[in-house]
């Protein structure tokens, strides 16, 4: 991020401008939804500016800009579409100290205008740092049609209301007046007319003053293979309203970034073979984190239910007689197929599908390898990178063909991900695979699989 984006207070502050021009005027119609105080510095001003000189919106000066003129300004816009002008303008900002913008020139402006969507006192601003400023307007077009119009008025009532429900502990209490108002009690209020909205504000201000606090509650979501756009809705609204999140390692941060800045973020990664928090301090985690109402979401990468330890994360709760909540994400391997143009099951090749986890040597050992051994068979193993060698020993032991597909997908559905194809024979050759990974027997990429279909008697790899 090379510009940092914050909102600048202009209620009766100078605000210079040099132009009188379409440059110009495009600046002025959007300073002029603030209340700063508008000097705009040209010799030959556009119809408008002259227009809206009289009205009183802004105070013109029929000359160009001069040092002097710099003196207590806040911003400076340089909007000549000239060289010589805007590098003037350019100098006279610098000698003040002034933060300056000059039009059409990222490279040489202290800060750039972005986009804007106006719902008065809310406001979104949209920049892409002059990359795209098509896919910028593009966006707002999206929020302006999203966004009703009466939500600056519902956010103007809540603004005046605020000292008043200052009356409500801080923290979870206030968040969720604020959420019933803005969702629910206001938009309702506004279809009756504005005269009704402080009326709504002061019923549910007393509801929540007389009603109990909002109990404990702990949310085990899912946060999916690691792409943001996968987690299911459900998901998204947990991570929004949590106090306190507790997340796995292959959670990222991407996902993480999703909850309120308010939120504590716990780490509670677990790495295969390597340091790990322990689940009894996980569970130690929990209970101190729902203490005084919190709202906790146990975030756990790819599906809580698929080797997640989530039983003992469950017992936790009844142990504490905490609600919860079970909410399903998108499993590793379902990304991980779903990548490779492959599904799980095909009539006439396999009706079943295992999944496996490589983390557990011991267990690992017991699984039915003769089955897995068999032609056509299917199989997902999560966390499976250190287990390879161990996987190809004891399918061969077991007479499974060596040139067995096997597909490794190393960060499934990731900015990152990589795929390597290989067989049962050269599964253990692949040493460069930093990040999780899902290993499939018996699947390849589609392009691979209809390669093999067509020449059987050509080896895989």
């Amino acid at each position: 991020m090379d510009h940092f984006p914050i909102f600048v207070a202009l209620k009766g502050r100078k605000v210079l401008l040099s132009g009188g021009g379409d440059a110009a005027l495009a600046k002025l119609r959007l300073l002029l939804k603030t209340t700063a105080d508008l000097h705009v510095f040209t010799p030959n001003p556009a119809h408008d500016i002259t227009a809206w000189a009289r009205e009183g919106r802004l105070t013109l000066h029929k000359r160009a800009l001069k040092t002097r003129d710099a003196q207590g300004a806040t911003l400076i816009y340089a909007a000549d579409e000239d060289v010589d002008h805007d590098s003037a303008t350019a100098d006279i900002a610098h000698g003040a100290g002034v933060m300056l913008n000059i039009v059409d020139n990222l490279h040489d402006s202290a800060f750039i205008t972005p986009a804007i969507v106006d719902r008065d006192p809310v406001t979104i601003a949209i920049g892409t740092e002059g990359a795209a400023p098509v896919l910028a307007r593009a966006i707002k077009a999206d929020l302006e049609e999203r966004l009703p119009a009466s939500l600056g008025t519902l956010a103007r009532f809540g603004k005046s209301f605020r000292k008043i429900a200052d009356a409500l502990p801080m923290g979870r209490a206030r968040r969720d007046f604020w959420r019933e108002y803005y969702f629910h009690t206001g938009p309702a209020a506004m279809q009756l007319g504005k005269d009704h909205i402080d009326a709504a504000l002061n019923e549910t201000l007393d509801t929540h003053l007389s009603g109990k606090a909002r109990p404990a509650h702990v949310s085990f979501v899912g946060a999916g293979p690691g792409d943001p756009e996968l987690l299911t809705l459900k998901a998204r609204k947990a991570i929004d309203e949590a106090d306190v999140i507790i997340h796995d390692r292959l959670v990222t941060r991407e996902i993480l970034e999703l909850a309120r800045r308010e939120a504590v973020i716990v780490d509670a990664g677990k790495e295969g073979f390597g340091p790990s928090t322990a689940q009894k301090e996980i569970n130690a985690l929990i209970a101190q984190h729902t203490q005084n109402g919190a709202q906790v979401v146990r975030l756990k990468a790819g599906d809580p239910t698929i080797f997640g330890r989530l039983d003992e994360e469950i017992e936790t709760c009844e142990a504490y007689a905490l609600p919860y909540t079970i909410i399903p994400g998108i499993t590793a391997a379902s990304a991980a197929v779903a990548s490779i143009g492959q599904s799980f099951t095909r009539r006439g090749r396999n009706g079943s599908v295992r999944f496996l986890t490589g983390h557990d040597m011991q267990g690992f050992a017991d699984h039915d390898w003769s089955a897995l051994a068999k032609p056509n068979a299917v199989a997902a193993i999560y966390m499976g990178k250190k287990a390879a060698r161990f996987v190809q020993g004891r399918l061969l032991m077991h007479g499974a063909d060596r040139l067995t597909p096997v597909t490794v997908i190393e960060n499934a559905s990731r900015a990152d991900q990589r795929i390597h194809a290989a067989t049962l024979e050269t599964l253990t050759d692949i040493s460069d695979i930093a990040g999780p990974a899902v290993i499939f027997l018996g699947l390849t990429p589609r392009g691979a699989a209809n390669a093999l279909a067509a020449h059987p008697q050509e080896e895989f790899a």
